[in-house]
C-alpha cells in the first residue's frame, strides 16, 4: 500500500489545494448558506483528445470552460459558497479558479488522491468534510441554468432531492430513476429501461438530516472492496428504500452533460440560457 492510501484509509483529511489571495481554505460555514460541491476530479477520458492536457472541467463550451459556467449559473442563484473536488489538473483548475471565480463566491478546492483508479463515490469520500451542513452536489460535466438550482432549492423539503428530466426514451448510459410521485424509489443506470420514467441531471440537493445520512452512508460504502468502482448514486438508491429522496423536475430548463465529444453540439445549445453569455466573457483555457 502506497503512502497516499494508508494516510487516506487511516482517515487523515485530503489536501486541500489553494490558492490563498482568493480561494479560502474551508471558509467557516455562514448561517443559513447551502454550499455546493462539484467533482471535477475526472480527466473525461472519454472526450479525448479535448482532455489530453487539461481535465475535463476546463474543456471550453461557447468559449468558457464548463466549471466556469456552473460557478457562474450557481453564483446567480445565491449561490456564495463552493468547493471543487479536484483530481487530475488540479494546478490548473485551482489557477482557473483563482482567476476567475465569481465575486461574492468563496471557492476552494479539495483533492481526491485516487482519481486516477476510482469512480466518483471517491470523490464524495474525499470531500465529506465538506458535508458539514446543507449543500449541493453537481456532476463536474453538468451545465445547467441558474434556475435549475433554483429549483432545486425551492423544492419541497426532504433529506435528499434529485434534479431529474423526463425524455422520450432512456438508453444504457442515462442515470435512470424510478419513482411514485415524487418520490424516488431506486436510481441507477443499471434500471430496466421500460421502468425508467427519468434521468438525473447530475445536480442534488442535500438538506436538514441529509447530509449526515449522506455522509454516513459513503462511509460505509468505502469499508467495500470494490467501492472504487461505484458511482455516489448507488449511496443515494440506498438511502432511498427509506423513503428519504424525492426528485423536483427540471423539465422545460436548459441542462446538458458533456461526457462524449458527440454531446458537444447540445451543450452548445444551453450555452445562450447561462449568466455571462451575452457578454463575449471568453475564457478557453491554453493547451
Amino acid at each position: 500500500m502506497t503512502e497516499i492510501l494508508r494516510r487516506a484509509f487511516a482517515g487523515e483529511r485530503p489536501t486541500t489545494t489553494t490558492t490563498p489571495s482568493r480561494l479560502p481554505v474551508r471558509r467557516q460555514r455562514q448561517p443559513g448558506e447551502v454550499r455546493a460541491l462539484i467533482l471535477s476530479a475526472g480527466r473525461g477520458s472519454r472526450l479525448l483528445p479535448l482532455t489530453e492536457r487539461i481535465p475535463k472541467a476546463l474543456v471550453a463550451i461557447g468559449g468558457r470552460p464548463i466549471l466556469g459556467w456552473q460557478l457562474e449559473s450557481l453564483a446567480a442563484a445565491g449561490v456564495t459558497s463552493a468547493t471543487v473536488v479536484v483530481g487530475f489538473g488540479a494546478e490548473q483548475i485551482t489557477e482557473y479558479v483563482a482567476e476567475h471565480a465569481p465575486k461574492n463566491m468563496a471557492v476552494s478546492t479539495v483533492l481526491n488522491p485516487f482519481f486516477d483508479s476510482a469512480d466518483n463515490l471517491i470523490s464524495c469520500w474525499a470531500a465529506r468534510e465538506e458535508m458539514d451542513g446543507d449543500f449541493l452536489l453537481i456532476n463536474g460535466d453538468t451545465l445547467f441554468e441558474p434556475a435549475v438550482i433554483e429549483r432545486l432549492l425551492r423544492s419541497r423539503s426532504a433529506p435528499v432531492t434529485v434534479a431529474v428530466r423526463r425524455k422520450a426514451s432512456y438508453d444504457s448510459d442515462d442515470m435512470k430513476v424510478e419513482c411514485v410521485d415524487s418520490v424516488l424509489r431506486h436510481i441507477g443506470k443499471h434500471l430496466p429501461l421500460e421502468t425508467a420514467v427519468a434521468e438525473s441531471i447530475g445536480a442534488m440537493y442535500f438538506r436538514g438530516t441529509g447530509p449526515a445520512l449522506f455522509r454516513s452512508a459513503i462511509e460505509r460504502a468505502v469499508a467495500f472492496p470494490d467501492a472504487k468502482r461505484w458511482w455516489y448514486p448507488r449511496v443515494v438508491d440506498k438511502l432511498a428504500e427509506s423513503g428519504w429522496v424525492r426528485v423536483a423536475h427540471v423539465d422545460g430548463l436548459a441542462t446538458a452533460e458533456v461526457d462524449v465529444r458527440e454531446d458537444i453540439p447540445a451543450a452548445e445549445q444551453v450555452v445562450p440560457h447561462l449568466p455571462g453569455a451575452l457578454h463575449g466573457t471568453a475564457q478557453a483555457i491554453s493547451e
